[in-house]
């Protein structure tokens, strides 16, 4: 049971006598805290998955997901869920801070390795909020928000701790990678250090397992210079670039999931017996799949019928599956909340596996990764807690990544800070099954190369950009797929939505409360906006 807040209610001590309203108050603020739900929390967190990429939500995959299926058969599917981007970075802010990333420095594409971590100091975040209420907190996986490396290039000091990193945005405990495998810095972090320092350099390889891919492997040199040009290695051309990236003599790509998922259990397994004393954990788990490199390991090949990224997917939810059984093992999972969800869309190779396969990555849905269409940022958005949501259900309406924050501010019965969660609207209602809760407040889509869109209810409004693209409106509810442009049967809904998404802008936050500042003035991208 819990105790929700509303305002209402300060409104109703404040009209008794003084010392009533204390005892009122303190007597409320006791019942919160007795009542508050506190279950577990993983958060599975995947790499350019699309919507059609999980055989619970695509009849016609060339592949079985059997352990992601069974999140949405024990817990609830969430039909139209989105990433707050529609590429990493972003999305990554987006997850953690329940603030879109536009609204920061960052308006388009994708941080490197190395840099001043976007998420700024003293934000709020997921980890910090969950740490204060009482959890261990944990991150096992990709990073790719920037971290401060000691020095530059080929002079760096190893032996000096890395800043600017998850430790220092409310995780406890840290073991990965700082970012994806198309960037340095390349090697197996845990805490500020490298187990093994990252001092010689690499080339991305061609891949001989999927389309058009590459890989990260052995033999690696003593110097940029040595290391081939990427159309030079294998012998074959290659659009590939990333000449002299920093790697550790031990790091191979194919051991990233099993190195993440055999990591995430040890920390685990130190948590189990705090956690049945009442003590939560929240671990976040952002795998590096089916992002490239695809790279299935041996055991996995011949799996499936949609070639290395079928295979690569099936290794993936057998992964999540050692982590469901360890739950199970444990007996766990009952008060354990498992979220399971994606950052963006499918990578662009999505179009080559429907001409080889047969299989849509994005499903029913338009284009993928990048894409300001549905297919760019619809992903799958599962949650599966048996103490308190409902087995095989499902939540049809619209729900954002950026809602995480919100949803366990309410599930704890608090408020958050108005400067906290400027763009996460609490989701924990449609949890508990109570299906007569408001609409969601307006979702802004981004694309990564700046163009914008509106969903409010079933309609979409996609803006103009300075590509010289138009705007377009699409009935979501009969026309999910984005076929038929209605924006000149319905102007006043364009207006309307327009206005709405050029307030939201303006005013810092999507959600009610008290306006808040962008981190930069209005930029070029607001072609929409008049300056």
């Amino acid at each position: 049971m819990v105790f929700h807040y509303h305002e209402s209610s300060r409104e109703i001590f404040e009209s008794a006598p003084k010392i009533i309203m204390r005892y009122l108050y303190a007597f409320f603020c006791f019942a919160v805290c007795a009542f508050a739900d506190k279950p577990n929390v993983i958060l599975i967190y995947v790499d350019d998955m699309g919507y059609g990429d999980a055989s619970c939500l695509n009849s016609k995959s060339k592949f079985k997901t059997p352990n992601i299926d069974r999140l949405a058969r024990e817990g609830m599917t969430f039909t139209d869920g989105h990433s707050p981007d529609t590429v990493c970075t972003p999305s990554r802010y987006g997850l953690l801070t329940g603030r879109y990333s536009w609204r920061t420095t960052l308006k388009r594409g994708v941080m490197g390795a190395e840099g001043a971590c976007l998420i700024a100091e003293g934000r709020l975040t997921l980890a910090s909020y969950l740490k204060a209420n009482g959890y261990a907190t944990a991150m096992v996986g990709k990073w790719h928000l920037g971290m401060d490396f000691p020095g530059k290039k080929r002079t760096r000091d190893w032996n000096q701790p890395v800043k600017d990193m998850p430790l220092d945005k409310g995780f406890d405990y840290f073991w990965g990678i700082p970012a994806s495998m198309n960037y340095g810095v390349l090697a197996w972090f845990e805490g500020r250090h490298a187990k093994v320092p990252p001092t010689l350099f690499t080339s991305k390889k061609p891949s001989k397992i999927a389309i058009d891919d590459y890989r990260i492997m052995p033999p690696y040199q003593k110097t940029p210079k040595e290391a081939p040009a990427p159309e030079e290695s294998g012998g074959r051309k290659m659009s590939l670039k990333g000449r002299g990236l920093e790697v550790a003599q031990d790091f191979v790509d194919i051991e990233c999931l099993d190195r993440f998922t055999i990591r995430s259990l040890k920390w685990l397994e130190g948590r189990a017996a705090a956690s049945r004393k009442g003590d939560p954990f929240f671990l976040y788990l952002p795998y590096t799949s089916p992002h490239k490199p695809v790279i299935p390991m041996a055991k996995f090949r011949g799996q499936g019928k949609a070639g290395a990224y079928g295979e690569f997917m099936i290794e993936t939810d057998w992964h999540i599956g050692r982590i469901l059984k360890w739950l199970d093992d444990e007996k766990l999972a009952e008060d354990t909340m498992v979220i399971f969800t994606s950052d963006n869309g499918p990578e662009k190779t999505w179009s080559k596996r429907i001409e080889l396969y047969g299989h849509r990555s994005s499903g029913i849905y338009r284009e993928g990764k990048r894409s300001i269409y549905e297919g760019g940022h619809r992903v799958p958005f599962l949650v599966r807690w048996p103490a308190k949501v409902k087995s095989n259900s499902k939540w049809n309406q619209p729900v954002c990544q950026t809602d995480l924050l919100a949803t366990f501010a309410q599930m704890f019965g608090k408020k958050l800070p108005e400067n906290a969660g400027e763009d996460s609207d609490s989701f924990y209602d449609g949890l508990r099954g109570t299906h007569e809760t408001a609409p969601r407040v307006p979702m802004v889509h981004h694309g990564s190369q700046g163009r914008y869109a509106i969903r409010e209810g079933k309609w979409k409004l996609v803006m103009e950009d300075a590509r010289k693209n138009k705007r377009e409106l699409y009935d979501l509810s009969s026309d999910p797929r984005e076929t038929k442009n209605l924006v000149a049967k319905h102007p006043d809904i364009e207006r309307q939505l327009a206005a709405k998404l050029k307030a939201l802008v303006n005013n810092g936050r999507s959600t009610l409360g008290k306006r808040q500042k962008n981190d930069t003035p209005l930029w070029r991208d607001l072609v929409w906006i008049k300056q």
